[in-house]
């Protein structure tokens, strides 16, 4: 008799290890086929997130240089880049951020225009290119450091500072030179 139980209890211990197995693996399955389809959703959302932000950003600095005053008033601006890029052109007297997004923002090909705003989205692939400008061409030179040229600023873990200085005018429009700091 006493060999029979024992045989019953070794057979019991093998039969809860191979179940706590199977339901571990099924749990890591089932944990795998969630995250397939929710990381995609989160990462979406993650990137509207951030273009939300960085339009908030783009109207912060806008509101700045419309506020700065009278010549040689100057403003200091922390701006914070996690995801794309963002390029003062002095050249041609824009801002433009720029991201890969998971996101479809806004109907790929339509321009959307929101006050100097200017919101277009490429679809290319899987991913879309959000592409947000800022046109100052009409009342502002924005000038790099005094200069007519271009800069990018990328992403960072460390916040940039922006010295924005009303250098006065010239041919009716005012200049502004942007100096990251």
């Amino acid at each position: 008799m006493k060999k029979r139980n024992s045989f019953f209890v070794k057979n019991n211990l093998g039969q809860v290890w191979v179940e706590t197995v199977i339901y571990t693996l099924i749990a890591f399955v089932m944990i795998g086929l969630v995250l397939t389809f929710a990381k995609p959703k989160i990462e979406e959302l993650q990137d509207k997130a951030i273009i939300d932000q960085s339009i908030t950003m783009l109207k912060e600095i806008e509101l700045t240089i419309s506020n700065i005053g009278v010549t040689g008033n100057q403003r200091i601006l922390e701006l914070g880049i996690k995801k794309g890029e963002l390029t003062i052109d002095g050249v041609n007297d824009i801002m433009v951020f720029e991201m890969q997004s998971k996101n479809t923002y806004s109907e790929p090909g339509e321009t959307i225009n929101d006050g100097n705003l200017i919101i277009y989205t490429e679809k290319k692939g899987n991913t879309n290119i959000v592409n947000l400008t800022m046109d100052y061409s009409d009342s502002y030179d924005i000038q790099n450091d005094g200069l007519d040229e271009s800069e990018t600023l990328t992403k960072s873990a460390v916040p940039y500072k922006l010295l924005i200085t009303n250098a006065g005018e010239k041919n009716n429009k005012i200049i502004i030179n942007i100096t990251i700091i």
